[in-house]
């Protein structure tokens, strides 16, 4: 665990004013999976993306089991500003159990399910990019260690693949 209060540390050593505002932008992307939710809604909407959504949908709905309602619980771990608390948190201090990265996996389940679904390489990189920020601002934010954010991109990679799978599976082989 030393080693990840150094990443972290070493993250606080370039805070600034600017970076702080762009690292808040980020995070609120992934604040209750909401950005990836309304994605998945609008695609649902579209009748040309409507499998998309369904397999956005059921890879979020997939994540949000397995992520928040079982392995935040089960794990119990305490946030990094609980423990070195000489840290000063810019962000609002989530009241939740630390890992996994709720934020992280959330956005990697959207992402890669998006990918996936449509094999848009320019939305999934988009996507991808946008995952990585909100995972980089958990960090720099001091609301998570680095397993936790780890934890959470495997997690939302698996629950991306597990819903494009099941969306297959509903729909046919066919992309949409």
């Amino acid at each position: 665990m030393a080693f990840e209060f150094d990443i972290l540390n070493r993250l606080q050593t370039i805070h600034h004013p600017v970076l702080d505002k762009i690292m808040l932008f980020f995070t609120h992307f992934g604040d209750a999976g909401v950005f990836w939710v309304c994605l998945a809604i609008l695609l649902l909407i579209i009748p040309k993306t409507r499998k998309t959504g369904v397999i956005m949908g059921t890879a979020l709905v997939l994540n949000w089991l397995l992520c928040n309602a079982l392995l935040k619980n089960l794990v119990g771990r305490i946030r990094p500003y609980d423990v070195n608390t000489l840290v000063e948190i810019i962000a609002r201090k989530p009241q939740d159990y630390s890992f996994p990265s709720g934020h992280t996996s959330v956005s990697f389940a959207g992402a890669s399910a998006l990918y996936l679904a449509t094999g848009n390489r320019k939305a999934g990189i988009a996507a991808m990019l946008l995952a990585c920020l909100i995972a980089f601002s958990r960090l720099y934010l001091y609301v998570h260690y680095p397993t936790d954010v780890l934890g959470g991109l495997l997690i939302g990679l698996f629950c991306g693949y597990m819903g494009y799978v099941l969306g297959r599976r509903l729909f046919g082989r066919k992309r949409g």
